[in-house]
């Protein structure tokens, strides 16, 4: 269950605090600042399956990307802040971002070219306001791995069932595609990419 603080605060006042000294991750949403659960095992293996597909993929075609451990994504018109599961930087736009050297946050959609949240309780945020505050910022491509279906049916069907759901911002608006079983991912930052929502969901399978 997520625990959230409800005294309202500016992003700065956010940064200047959070993250504390207790290993805890915080995100900022609309001033309110939520403690973000203990991810499971699998939920960590899924993103560590996923951070070494993608850089496999853009170094083989010669990319300038890059995987961060910590980095913020701020839209720019609210006081909010995100920390993505998985965010791909284009690095040389970095120069461009007015709190980049300090805050390590980014703003500006040339700067994000993919982000991925893998679901937890929090789902709804994922759904509802991440979609659309990262369609707000232009991000092109934004994945939700919704690997133990938790998501609302309006969102992943009904009966409900493990699904990679993929909004691709056409026209200023994310369209969605879904991606239950094994179907390869269709991907337009990563055309070529080899890789079926299957196999992202048996990543857990591996001993660690």
């Amino acid at each position: 269950m997520i625990q959230t603080l409800r005294k309202l605060v500016t992003f700065d006042e956010f940064v200047a605090k959070y993250p504390d000294n207790t290993g805890k991750r915080y995100e900022l949403h609309d001033g309110v600042i939520v403690e973000m659960p203990q991810p499971t095992g699998y939920h960590e293996q899924i993103i560590v399956f996923l951070v070494q597909k993608f850089l496999l993929e853009y170094s083989r075609i010669s990319l300038p990307y890059g995987i961060p451990k910590t980095v913020l994504v701020k839209p720019l018109e609210s006081e909010s802040a995100y920390s993505p599961d998985v965010l791909i930087l284009n690095l040389p736009n970095l120069v461009n971002e007015p709190l980049w050297k300090k805050e390590s946050t980014v703003s500006q959609a040339e700067s994000i070219p993919l982000v991925v949240e893998v679901v937890s309780s929090n789902w709804r945020d994922d759904y509802l306001k991440k979609a659309a505050d990262y369609e707000a910022v232009g991000i092109p491509e934004y994945w939700i791995v919704d690997y133990a279906a938790l998501g609302g049916r309006r969102f992943i069907g009904n009966p409900k069932q493990p699904t990679v759901s993929l909004y691709t911002l056409i026209d200023g608006e994310y369209q969605v595609s879904q991606f239950p079983g094994s179907d390869r991912i269709i991907s337009l930052i990563f055309p070529e990419l080899n890789l079926t929502a299957e196999q992202i969901f048996q990543a857990g399978a591996y001993p660690v």
